[in-house]
Parts: C-alpha cells; structure tokens; sequence
C-alpha cells in the first residue's frame, strides 16, 4: 500500500477510536469461560496447573517450568475484554492479548501483547509488556498515578480495549496504559502464569472470573489524558493532538528546522530517507552539516523523540541554548555507550547515553536499552517551575531543577564553568548535533507546557 495511503487509513481509524463514549456500549458480550471446564481454551509453553475450582480458573506455580499460558481457541483483532482476577500473594502473571505461538518464531514460544499483573511494590500492573518481543512498552512509571488502582489480595476488573491501531488498558475503572501499534493486528487471548525460581515459590495461584469479550458493535471509551506511547513512525494520534502535539518532524518536512546560527536547512550533512531524518557520518558526505535547531524557541515543553545510532556513534539533542551561543547548553547525550570512548569519561558516567551531558548520569538498566540499530523512545520534559527530566523507553532516568544550588554546584565542576548563565535561557529552541557520526531521529513531536 502506498504510505500516504496507509497513513491517511491509520488516522481515519483512530478518529473513529476517538468519536464515541464509553467503550463497547452496543455490542453483546461473549462469554469466555462457561464457570465448569476448560473448554475454548488450551495450554501452551510451560507445565503449570491450569483447573477450574469453585466456577475460577485457577492458574498454580510449578518449579522448573517456564512461563505457561492458558490460550483461548479463537483469535480476536478488536475487542474489548474485561475479566476478574485475584492474585494470592505476590505472583507474577499477566493477560495475553492479540498474541501468537508459531514454529517459525522461537519454536512456538507465546509471544506478543501483555497487559501486566504485578503486586510487588513495583506496582506496574496494567502496563503493556510485548512478551518475549520487544520487551516493555508502556511501563507505569509512565503513569505513576495508577499504580494504586491494583487491590492488593483483592478482586481486580481488568479491561483491554483495542481498536485499530489504539490499545488502552483500565484496572477498576483506572486507565492505566495506551498505546498505538500495528505490529500484530489479531490473535489469541491467554492467561499467563510466570515462571518461578525456587521451589518455595511453587504452589502460588492466580484465580479468574467472569471473563468476557465484545467484539461487535465496539464502541472506544473517551479520551482520557494521561500519556501515550505512539509507535507508530510519522502519526501523530488525534490523542496526542488533543494532548498539544505537533510535529517538529513528520517523516518527511524539515521546515521546522535550519542550521544553527544559520537560515536555511544544510544542503548536505543531512538527509531525509524512509521517514527518518539523518545526520551522515563523515565516510557518507565530504561535507559537513553542522547541528540543526528551530526555527521556534519554546519555554516549558515535552520533546518526544526515537533515535537509531550506528555503531560507536556521538550525538546528543541541546536545549537551554542562546546565552553562549547557538550550540552552548544542556544536551540529552545520544551515545553507543559500549564502543564510545566518551562514556568513560567525565565523572560517574555523566556522559553516557540520556545523561545530562558532563552533569548528570542517568539513571538507568540495560534491559531498558535498545542497541545500535534499533530505535529508542526518547523524551525532555522541561517545567515551567524549571523542573527537568530525560526519559529513555518509557523510564525517568534524569531529573533535575535547572537553576537550583545543586544544579549551580554541578556546573560550577563541569566544563561549562566558564559559560555565564549556562543552560539557563527563558527560551530555546530544540538542537540536534551532529558529531559525524551517523544518527537516524523520526517522529519528533513536541507540545507547549504551561
């Protein structure tokens, strides 16, 4: 299918997402479980026990067993599913949906879209995890404000709309994630019971009930604001626009953007290529590019952004800039930590990849880390009270108050001591750098806070 073409279908299905009230109003709910056996659903993967007591499916833990999952017969592309669960203790699980098991991919192996059971303190459940995929998508540190909706040793409502491209997930009523994704339109719905690690842990239960589905007629809930992952290159969900996004890269349109110090986008050094806004390395272009900014400054704002680096490259996105020049202030450092040089330098890794570049290290796991050639979800949040944070794959890995004795003390040790009121413009435009390395970014979209 042409891109436009596709694109222009992947807005007119998430308009549509967006028109109606509350999800799945006029449709007949389904029945998934009859409340006397097994029957529409089969186990897959691991050996743990699957029965049904007292009109429950019972999920029990078995040592020495991988993950497990109770998989219904059907596959469903849009639904809405609600279901009861109860976890006894701190058990691991989670609810499969629209997920696959085949050959061809790790010998059968469950894989695909996860909405999180989680009663540890972590308290992420109701995030999206693409199980033995892609990893987390929506962690709730994204959502902190849900993290009480889950009732510890009690009953808990899961609901699961998903609608086109748009996956939204509620536990008693609270909306906990959304996200817009095409990587698998349909499949099956499965109940998972996690692996353990000792045998102690064997015997441990999850219990379900009243699970049903709605697949007619759908209905999507209302826009509810909380924040939303979009994974979608160069679509910008009516969502996310009712949130305040726009585009300062849409896959195609550098007009938001010239060369620093310059008026005009680099006629070369850049390139625009499948959707992706590119800075060459030096083996790619004789000439140079230079860094890139804004036409606009911008005050307080949220800058999202997905960046694809090569191997052993440098980049880094600047903001706070103008007091010392078009290319002086705080960066975002963007940087294959493993084959780079420069994150082993600085102080206490403040040079590594979504520190505050020579400030500030952040703060974060290699799980969470996507390597060169795949692309990562990046973020700057910068307050209008002066609050800043970094964000790497849905996870806060810097947080700082620009302007704070500790932020002064910090610079004060950096190599910007000399650079009066450093990072501290009122307004900024946004700077991507080029370091001549080769860094691909895509759907940058930003929104003014207030």
């Amino acid at each position: 299918m042409d891109p436009m073409k596709a694109r222009t279908l992947i807005i007119l299905i998430s308009f549509l997402t967006l028109a109606s009230p509350i999800g799945a109003a006029s449709g007949e709910w389904e029945a998934l479980f009859n409340g006397k056996d097994l029957t529409g659903w089969k186990p897959l993967n691991g050996q743990a026990r699957y029965e049904v007591i007292n009109g429950e499916i019972v999920g029990t833990s078995v040592f020495g067993t991988p993950n497990s999952f109770l998989v219904t017969d059907k596959v469903y592309g849009d639904f809405v599913l609600e279901l009861e669960l109860l976890v006894e203790g701190e058990m691991n699980s989670g609810i499969q949906f629209r997920s696959e098991s085949r050959q061809d991919y790790l010998e059968g192996r469950v894989h695909g879209y996860q909405c999180e059971v989680d009663p540890s303190e972590r308290a992420w459940s109701g995030g999206i995890y693409d199980e033995a995929r892609r990893g987390w998508l929506y962690p709730l540190e994204m959502n902190p404000g849900a993290k009480g909706a889950f009732a510890r040793g009690g009953w808990n409502r899961y609901t699961i709309e998903c609608i086109g491209t748009s996956i939204r997930t509620w536990i008693n009523g609270v909306p906990t994630a959304w996200i817009y994704d095409t990587m698998t339109p349909s499949g099956f719905i499965a109940l998972q019971v996690h692996a353990i690690k000792t045998r102690e842990e064997e015997g441990q239960r999850i219990r379900w009930r009243n699970i049903r589905i709605k697949t007619v007629d759908l209905q999507p809930a209302p826009f509810e604001d909380i924040p939303i992952v979009n994974l979608i290159p160069g679509f910008l969900s009516p969502a996310e626009q009712q949130q305040g996004f726009r585009f300062l890269f849409d896959g195609s349109d550098t007009g938001a953007w010239i060369s620093a110090g310059g008026d005009r986008f680099p006629e070369a050094g850049w390139e625009v290529r499948d959707g992706n806004l590119t800075v060459l390395s030096t083996k790619e272009s004789e000439k140079r590019g230079g860094d890139i900014v804004t036409r606009e400054k911008f005050k307080a704002f949220e800058l999202r952004f997905e960046f694809n680096l090569s191997e052993g490259a440098n980049s880094g996105i600047k903001y706070g800039t103008g007091n010392n020049g078009p290319s002086i202030g705080l960066e975002y450092q963007i940087l294959d930590d493993a084959r780079h040089p420069d994150a082993k330098m600085g102080v206490v890794g403040n040079r590594t990849l979504a520190s505050l570049y020579d400030l500030i290290p952040a703060e974060k796991e290699n799980r969470f880390i996507h390597p060169p050639g795949e692309w990562n979800r990046g973020a700057i949040v910068l307050y209008p009270d002066n609050r800043v944070e970094h964000w790497l794959n849905g996870r806060k890995v810097v947080e700082y108050v620009r302007g704070s004795s500790v932020y002064l003390a910090l610079v004060a040790r950096s190599k910007y001591a000399e650079f009066e009121g450093f990072g501290m413009a009122p307004e900024t435009p946004i700077l991507l750098q080029d370091h001549q390395d080769r860094v691909m970014f895509r759907s940058i979209r930003i929104r003014e806070l207030k």
